[in-house]
């Protein structure tokens, strides 16, 4: 069962990604240059005052040094770069390894 909701929360990410892409496939084909949305933006865009709860959580529960430091920098990258890699993660967590020998195992 955990494996399934890893593997479903894989696909939505996978979603969101392939949603942001072309998102900044079709700014970059109008503006005729290259276009890539920074996480910040696209969140800022939805939802501004979950951007600013989340900071503040993230300041209030760990450090500003957190903050600045690995959210930040997760944020100023392209979105759709940041959930391709949230969905190979989560999909990799989900992912069930076939047995090794059981494609050779014995018929009574």
């Amino acid at each position: 069962m955990l494996r399934f909701i890893f593997r479903l929360a894989a696909m939505v990410a996978l979603s969101i990604s392939v949603i942001m892409a072309v998102t900044d496939t079709t700014r970059s084909v109008a503006a005729s240059s290259l276009v890539m949305t920074p996480l910040n933006a696209s969140w800022l865009a939805v939802s501004p005052d979950t951007r600013a709860a989340f900071e503040t959580f993230v300041r209030a529960k760990a450090s500003a040094l957190v903050w600045d430091g690995a959210v930040a920098w997760v944020l100023a990258q392209p979105g759709f770069a940041v959930f391709a890699v949230l969905a190979f993660l989560l999909y990799a967590v989900g992912y069930r390894r076939k047995r090794r020998g059981a494609e050779f195992a014995p018929s009574p």
